[in-house]
């Protein structure tokens, strides 16, 4: 790895470890789900558009009892508990770089009886811990733009795939058509120079003998999902304070309103990426 890429992941992991980020992703998306959800309305509650992503992408990978799942980028874990119960799945490896949020995960894994059915990996994405060809299916959810080397991302997950598994992934990414020193606040809140887009997704995928198979485009949902995390940031102010520093907090409205204001210009982009190795 490159110092530019440890230093990123070094960001990365030192944010989400933070107690501030902690306590704030704990207690604004109930600690289950950290991503972006497909809403119905602007009102939803985040955690119910966010598990909406979840069925929406576990529908198009056919998951069953035996079905090796690998997570990476996992957060609090919710998607894999929630379909470890929903598909009675058996194996299943999420792996995140936060130790904070994975003591987290592993003890929601032990309370509700899945802790010998869901295996907790402290690790980054660019170097996967596993074998090759183990995993039926590699899921992840708007992680991978934390990435300072989204091409070994790529690289790892099509290593421990097996031949016929899939790769379904979601992503805050730059649209096609960004045009260049727009995204100068957005980048600055992730301490990125670049992110990905769906034309970049698509190129990496394809150089390494990944198959398309479907790729959807919700990219009005990402403004729409930060400006109701903002809304529940603000109606929650006084509580969030006992937990995260004042200065955090400020820094956080003001980071959201720069990514709701660049989805709504068009700049950004959002959806559901899906791939398949080589049978």
């Amino acid at each position: 790895m490159t110092e530019a890429h440890d230093n990123v992941t070094k960001v990365a992991k030192d944010y989400y470890d933070s107690g501030d980020a902690d306590n704030f992703y704990f207690q604004i998306w109930g600690g289950e789900d950290i991503h972006v959800g497909l809403y119905q309305s602007d009102e939803e509650p985040i955690a119910d558009a966010s598990r909406r992503t979840v069925e929406v992408m576990a529908d198009k990978v056919g998951l069953g009892p035996e079905t090796r799942m690998l997570d990476i980028g996992a957060g609090y874990g919710g998607a894999a508990r929630h379909l470890t119960k929903r598909h009675d799945l058996k194996d299943v490896v999420a792996l995140n770089l936060s130790v904070t949020q994975n003591e987290r995960d592993r003890q929601m894994n032990g309370a509700a009886g899945l802790g010998d059915r869901i295996r907790v990996v402290d690790a980054a994405f660019e170097d996967i811990p596993e074998g090759d060809g183990q995993f039926d299916v590699v899921w992840c959810q708007d992680s991978i733009l934390h990435s300072g080397n989204k091409p070994k991302v790529f690289q790892e997950v099509f290593r421990v795939l097996k031949p016929g598994g899939r790769f379904i992934f979601t992503d805050p990414m730059q649209a096609d058509d960004c045009p260049e020193g727009v995204l100068g606040p957005v980048l600055a809140r992730i301490h990125l120079e670049e992110m990905g887009s769906f034309a970049k997704y698509r190129r990496i995928a394809q150089e390494l003998g990944l198959r398309e198979v479907e790729v959807e485009d919700h990219s009005h949902q990402l403004p729409r999902h930060y400006g109701r995390v903002k809304q529940e940031l603000e109606k929650n102010y006084d509580v969030l304070r006992k937990t995260c520093s004042e200065t955090y907090l400020e820094n956080m409205k003001k980071g959201l309103q720069h990514w709701v204001d660049a989805g709504n210009a068009g700049h950004l982009a959002w959806g559901i990426l899906h791939f398949q190795k080589p049978a």
